[in-house]
This record gives structure tokens, C-alpha cells and sequence, in this order.
């Protein structure tokens, strides 16, 4: 027999744990529904920790309200999946990355290529990584050109694309990864928040897309970053997504992925780059 919902006051800070295996089941099963994403047993101590803003927002007291809650609303079912959502970012997240994406894309004009060079963030969370990508093409004199990389930042999260046009930023979060030469170049204190420079968010076309069930932007890329998205999806649904990023990603492009992901075993659409150490290109197709 289940244990009782535990009503705990906000002001002593408890959380309001879920009574049942059954609730924390539903608040699961709604995140991977929305977007394909499994939360795994040891992450589960999340639920309670990140869901508490939303039962404060909604006036709900216990996780067994909130579940049943999200499975008669679609709105609160979608900020549910929100929440549970894995957005941790931060600037220039492994910057050796940053530096071998620019290095293609300068590579790239090295072709006298006669178009823009398109970059992909697939994943972009609060936008820290497509405003990396930006500042780095500027610093590179990229922007000097007729035709600077145009820079596509997709997230299944609306609330955190909201974040991410705003380019509004915590003193703890602009300080993750941005040295102070960025951080007073790029962006403008704002009372205890930083907020980046109009001319570099305007440089990113931020669009909402889910990778499971949305097809890719129209057109094919350069570079495309896919960084620790694949992680949270069974081998089925990565396999998936690998192969429509394939066919989005123009010969001799590169597919950059997390640290701890890898295609190897997962799809033959892909292959260990030649030029970049731990990137990707499309495999050559036989016949």
C-alpha cells in the first residue's frame, strides 16, 4: 500500500515528495512522451527538486496533484516536460570544440565559397552555445565577410528558447566559461543580471523543434552540433536521429557531438572525421 502524500509548507523548504512509484511513473512517462527523452533511475532525485517552482505557480501541494494535473492539461503536461528537461549549459563548453567548428567554417571560405556558411545547434538549451558560436565567428572576423555563417538554434524547450532570445544571464551563469574580455565585449550588466548585446542575439535564428518528431530545418548544413541530447534517447531513437542529420549535413560537413556520445554502434550514416579529432562526417555510401 502506498505511503500518504506528505502536505509539507514551503516555508520550512521540504519538498512534496510523490506518494508512489505510479506518480513518479506519470511525470516520467510525460517527459519522454513530449520528447523522447528517458530519465534514468539515478536521476530521478531531480523530479522533486525541479518540479517544486511549478506546484508553487500552479497552487498545487503534492507531486500526486501535479501528475494528475498534467494528464488533463496539455499546458501543464508541457511544463512538466519543461522542467524535467536536462538544460544544463554554460559558455564555451569544451572549448577546444568551439575552436575545431570555427576552424571548418573558416575552412570553409578558404573555398572562396559563394554562399553562407549554416551552422546548426540542435539542442541550444538557454543559448549559451549558439552566442558561443556567434561571438567566436566575430572575434574570427567572420562578420567582416558579405556573407557571414548564419547560425540555426533549435530546442524542444519554449521556455528555455524564450530564455535564450532574451540573452539574459545570472552573474553565475555568464561567469561559466566567459572570460572578462567576452563578458564586458558581448554583454551589458543589468542590475544582477547580464544581458548579451542586440547585435550578437540578432545573429541566431532561435525556432522550436523537437528532434524525434519534427523534420530538420529546410536546407542542408555546414556544421552541425547535436551536444548531449542523444544521451537521454534509446538506441532506436538515436539511430533515428542520426540518420536525418545525415541527410541534412553537406558532404565534407562535420557533426560535433557530446563528450560521452559517440555513432559508433549506433548508425553507418556517419564517421569519424578525418580533419577534426572526436567530430564526425557523413559516411561515403557505396553504389
Amino acid at each position: 500500500m502506498s505511503a500518504p502524500s506528505l502536505d509539507l509548507a514551503p516555508a520550512r523548504g521540504l519538498l512534496p515528495r510523490a506518494s508512489s512509484k505510479g506518480t513518479m511513473g506519470v511525470l516520467t512517462a510525460i517527459l519522454e512522451a513530449r520528447t523522447g527523452q528517458q530519465l534514468a533511475a539515478n536521476r530521478e532525485w531531480r523530479v522533486e527538486t525541479v518540479l517544486k517552482p511549478v506546484l508553487r505557480d500552479l497552487g498545487l501541494e503534492t507531486l500526486d496533484a501535479l501528475a494528475t494535473a498534467a494528464q488533463h492539461s496539455t499546458a501543464i503536461g508541457d511544463r512538466v516536460a519543461d522542467a524535467l528537461l536536462n538544460q544544463e549549459s554554460s559558455f564555451f563548453r569544451d572549448a577546444a570544440v568551439f575552436e575545431m567548428v570555427a576552424d571548418a567554417v573558416d575552412s570553409l571560405r578558404a573555398t572562396k565559397l559563394n554562399r553562407r556558411p549554416r551552422v546548426w545547434s540542435a539542442g541550444c538549451s538557454f543559448g549559451q552555445e549558439p552566442l558561443s558560436l556567434a561571438m567566436l565567428f566575430a572575434e574570427r572576423g567572420a562578420d567582416q565577410h558579405d556573407l557571414p555563417p548564419e547560425i540555426i538554434a533549435s530546442d524542444v524547450s519554449e521556455a528555455a528558447l524564450a530564455r535564450a532570445r532574451s540573452g539574459r544571464y545570472s552573474q553565475f551563469e555568464i561567469q561559466r566559461g566567459l572570460p572578462i574580455r567576452r563578458m564586458v565585449r558581448w554583454f551589458d550588466g543589468d542590475g544582477v543580471d547580464w544581458v548579451a548585446k542586440t547585435e550578437l542575439v540578432r545573429r541566431i535564428n532561435y525556432r522550436r523543434l523537437n528532434l524525434v518528431t519534427d523534420p530538420p530545418p529546410v536546407g542542408r548544413f555546414d556544421v552541425i552540433l547535436c551536444r548531449n541530447v542523444l544521451l537521454y534517447l534509446t538506441i532506436e531513437l538515436r539511430r533515428q536521429i542520426l540518420d536525418r542529420l545525415a541527410t541534412v549535413l553537406r558532404p565534407g560537413g562535420v557533426l560535433v557531438l557530446g563528450a560521452g556520445e559517440t555513432v559508433i554502434g549506433q548508425t553507418e550514416a556517419f564517421r569519424p572525421s578525418a580533419r577534426y579529432r572526436g567530430l564526425y562526417e557523413p559516411a561515403v555510401r557505396e553504389g
